[in-house]
């Protein structure tokens, strides 16, 4: 019989029949030379059948070829060992379900307990002598931008670019790892210096000096500072005021670290991936 009419009796199309001879599972039993017409016998119809099962069942092709000269006990087996494997399979999206919706619940509260540390310790902060800004500044730009970097920590559920760094003396509570490794950035070749200023007293001496943030680019702030430096806030307000003064509306990360000076002296580096 022709390709169409073994289509009409297998119930498919002869786009079908087609496909499977070109992988070799379902071949006519002729194919004319002159006009390259396809013919088929009835008993094929079995093979095909078995063919379709096995592919519906997610059978793949060097799979179903391996089975097609089998008998139906060897079949049978097999998809039962198909059906063991997609239980399997669904044991273990289920347990992912369940693990997904707990540590989406876990990550919103991890997010919110820094927001309110953060906030609250940013309050007990006067920027004022040290950064030269008014407490209206402060709360619009400074506390506003924490708190809106929260909100898309929230909206994103990722924590992965947030570092408890920016509490220097440690002061910082919750349910966090401790940052116990030491950021030398100076010393980092995936690192440059774009700007550093030495033996200063207050930030706001030089803030006006640091060159703007380029768009897309990653940079590091590192503080080596006297101990009376060593407040809760201090780097977290200079992350604040930068993002507000000279990064506005741009896509930056930024990161702080902040040390003990080595000769009494503080100094700033800014520096930026390469």
């Amino acid at each position: 019989m022709t390709i169409k009419e073994f289509a009409r009796l297998c119930g498919c199309n002869p786009q079908t029949l087609r496909y499977y001879d070109r992988v070799n599972l379902l071949k006519p039993v002729e194919v004319d030379s002159w006009t390259g017409y396809r013919y088929y016998e009835e008993e094929q119809a079995l093979a095909f059948v078995k063919i379709k099962n096995l592919q519906t069942a997610g059978f793949s092709i060097e799979e179903i070829r391996g089975l097609l000269e089998e008998s139906d006990e060897v079949v049978y087996s097999a998809f039962d060992e198909k059906i063991r494997e997609a239980e399997s399979r669904l044991r273990n999206i289920k347990e992912i379900q369940q693990s997904y919706r707990h540590e989406m619940t876990t990550m919103e509260k991890r997010i919110e307990t820094w927001r309110e540390q953060i906030t609250k310790e940013l309050r007990k902060y006067d920027p004022t002598e040290e950064f030269g800004i008014d407490q209206e500044f402060y709360e619009d730009k400074v506390i506003g931008n924490v708190n809106q970097f929260f909100d898309r920590m929230l909206r994103e559920k990722d924590d992965r670019n947030f570092s408890m760094r920016g509490f220097p003396d440690g002061d910082a509570e919750g349910d966090y790892e401790d940052e116990d490794e030491t950021f030398d950035f100076l010393n980092n070749p995936e690192y440059e210096t774009v700007y550093e200023k030495h033996n200063w007293e207050h930030v706001k001496d030089y803030l006006n000096e640091i060159p703007e943030l380029e768009d897309g680019m990653d940079y590091a702030l590192l503080f080596k500072v006297k101990p009376e430096k060593f407040k809760t806030g201090f780097a977290n307000t200079m992350l604040g005021v930068l993002l507000a003064k000279y990064a506005k509306g741009k896509s930056r990360n930024l990161g702080c670290n902040v040390t003990d000076t080595e000769d009494g002296q503080n100094h700033f580096y800014l520096l930026r991936a390469r």
